[in-house]
């Protein structure tokens, strides 16, 4: 019960924590009564931990570390393998995509014995069929003309 996804069972839970386990086992008719406390005791005896969760991505394009480097370098305070000025900055920004309507890409994948939950964050977007995340020439949206121009072209 623990190592499955709590929509599985009808349960409304994205996932379980240790006292929604124990209320489920009573609930189940598995034991009669059981603390939150004794299930997260017995799980961590066994290394599972399904209230705990980990993101995962797989970049698919075969060119997301050339294209994404620069973009990194410049997090990193680098440009074009030289430092920053101190006075330089970098700028960030973003569509605020989480007030878009989305669905993730991949399904999340249940805790297992010494693993936690697995969360996509890649994301669908529900609007106009449009998908997010798909094309590999969008891996870095709004910096493909940036990322098109040849490095000496840049301007930091």
């Amino acid at each position: 019960m623990a190592c499955e996804l709590p929509v599985v069972g009808g349960v409304p839970l994205s996932r379980w924590s240790s006292a929604e386990l124990a209320r489920e086992a009573i609930g189940r008719g598995i034991v009669e009564q059981i603390s939150g406390v004794t299930v997260w005791r017995w799980l961590s005896e066994d290394a599972i931990k399904p209230w705990q969760h980990r993101s995962w991505i797989f970049p698919r394009d075969p060119l997301f570390a050339e294209r994404a480097g620069p973009i990194l370098d410049l997090y990193a305070g680098r440009w074009q393998g030289e430092r920053l000025h101190p006075g330089d900055y970098v700028v960030c920004a973003d569509e605020k995509p989480s007030i878009q309507a989305r669905t993730r890409v991949a399904a999340t994948r249940p805790a297992g014995r010494g693993a936690g939950q697995k969360v996509e964050h890649r994301t669908r977007l529900l609007q106009e069929g449009r998908v997010g995340g798909e094309d590999p020439g969008a891996v870095l949206p709004g910096l493909q003309g940036v990322l098109a121009q040849p490095a000496g072209d840049r301007r930091s």
